[in-house]
């Protein structure tokens, strides 16, 4: 489903809902007064565009048309869908839906940002009423998928289903909250945390980053992926929920946090709690649920890994401290017999890694044979660097033969073979094995280039001397089996 969206106030929240709609396939129209505008709006929509098209596997829809208009009537006019995301002033929200009536086609959907007020504070005294709603979203909107959406007794259920439908179009997790409350409920969640924050850091009993630690390293990595209650669940053991609040239920009358206003742990309560994370979570045994969590608890920290942040950096931290004690070197002539194959990778295969036939999945292969190339480049000197100097090898071609399977969990080395090293290129034998089983080789020519240029060109002295040691070194191995190889039976 496609059309027009008009986006009312182009800050982070309505550029990045012009991101969300224009990048899957929408024309938007914008209008902001600011002076700005148009640059804080290009801004944001070049972090979606660098962002949002590599989270699915599926590509996504030519971009939509993306105009700035000189007025609200402008940007309206043919519009299905408006989001009004003027700062959080009722009066202000107030005139925006004055200005729009009479410009708004009947059947459009008028959404707000809001992340505070009620949706019949916002339609009161409105000729909009009955289209208006609360669909607030989440920083960056292009990317995180939750949006609350909440009506009135003014917007019948037809019109609320069908804004749901729009937004689960747009890739976005509406969830409907039946009941009108102040700041809906995810702002409800943080503005506990956060209050209790501000006192521990105003009793200085922690700072700001203690705080963001205690969050990102530990209970905020469970809640990304299973929530509040399913996390509980789990602490509960096999016994569930049940089990969980009759053990900890009762520190909610201690004084842990200055939140002393809590409800009372009635049987009614607890029999309710406890039926509904059966709803939610009954399907899956305790032992499937920590597995299901072990593996989205892997994919998140190796994602944040990648990028050296939060958890994953502790994890990098961690690796680089064991690299001595893995066997890998960190320069060649630092080798003890530079005339064996050296030890370039010894890893785990992780979770995320595994295909839907139970074993490594092939771009695994290249991935694993990539990253031994990273560290034979890195001990011939070709490391940051050097290559933030204007330097790097590129990989011209690639053979890899998959000779054996391997699955989660098991250990894996990669042990490398420089077969030439002169001039501009850097000819590489991967051998992948898991204990004595030859699990895949492969075979990789890379070229240096100048990246000021992009174009080949012999390395520095600094570079050459290592890798042509190394390579005279490896010469009297014998010729690896299979190296040289071209796909198939030969013609």
């Amino acid at each position: 489903m496609t059309g027009k969206a008009a986006i009312i106030g182009g800050g982070v929240i309505g550029g990045g809902w012009a991101a969300r709609f224009v990048l899957n396939g929408w024309d938007v129209a914008v209008f902001d007064p600011g002076p700005d505008a148009a640059r804080k709006l290009e801004a944001v929509l070049d972090n979606a565009r660098r962002a949002l098209p590599g989270l699915g596997d599926v590509a996504l829809p030519p971009e939509g048309r993306l105009t700035l208009c000189e007025s609200l009537a402008e940007a309206v006019v043919g519009a299905a869908w408006i989001q009004e995301s003027v700062p959080e002033r009722l009066d202000l929200k107030h005139r925006v839906y004055a200005e729009l009536a009479g410009h708004v086609a009947a059947g459009a959907i008028v959404g707000s940002s809001t992340s505070g007020f009620k949706p019949s504070q916002l339609q009161a005294g409105q000729a909009l009423a009955g289209q208006i709603v609360v669909a607030h979203p989440f920083n960056p909107v292009y990317l995180l998928p939750l949006v609350e959406v909440v009506g009135s007794p003014a917007n019948d259920a037809a019109m609320i289903a069908r804004a749901c439908d729009v937004l689960r179009g747009l890739g976005m997790r509406p969830l409907h909250i039946k009941a009108e409350i102040d700041a809906h409920i995810a702002d409800r969640l943080l503005e506990s945390v956060w209050r209790e924050a501000l006192w521990l850091v105003r009793d200085g009993i922690a700072t700001t980053e203690e705080i963001d630690d205690a969050i990102r390293y530990g209970f905020g990595l469970r809640w990304a992926q299973m929530g509040l209650f399913e996390t509980y669940r789990i602490a509960g053991g096999e016994a569930g929920m049940r089990h969980f609040m009759a053990q900890f239920g009762p520190a909610l009358a201690w004084p842990w946090t200055r939140l002393v206003d809590v409800p009372e742990l009635t049987e009614d309560l607890i029999t309710r709690i406890a039926d509904q994370s059966d709803a939610q979570s009954g399907a899956h045994t305790i032992r499937e649920l920590e597995r299901i969590r072990d593996a989205n608890l892997v994919g998140m920290m190796r994602a944040l890994a990648a990028n050296d942040w939060g958890a994953g950096a502790v994890q990098n931290a961690h690796d680089a401290a064991r690299e001595d004690a893995a066997g890998l070197v960190a320069h060649a002539d630092d080798l003890t017999d530079p005339g064996q194959p050296v030890l370039t990778l010894t890893r785990t295969v992780p979770l995320d890694w595994i295909d839907y036939n139970g074993h490594m999945t092939e771009a695994r292969y290249l991935d694993a044979f990539g990253q031994a190339t990273d560290r034979l480049m890195k001990m011939v000197g070709c490391d940051a660097a050097y290559i933030a100097s204007g330097g790097s090898f590129f990989t011209a071609e690639t053979h890899i033969r998959h000779l054996d399977e391997v699955r989660a969990g098991a250990p894996v080395t990669v042990h490398t073979r420089v077969l030439a090293g002169a001039g501009k290129k850097m000819h590489l034998w991967h051998e992948m094995r898991s204990g004595a089983r030859l699990l895949a080789t492969g075979e990789h020519m890379l070229l240096h280039v100048d990246l000021a240029t992009r174009r080949a060109s012999p390395p520095p002295p600094a570079i050459a001397g290592p890798l042509k040691r190394l390579a005279e070194a490896q010469a009297a191995q014998p010729w690896p089996e299979g190296a040289g190889r071209a796909v198939g039976a030969p013609r």
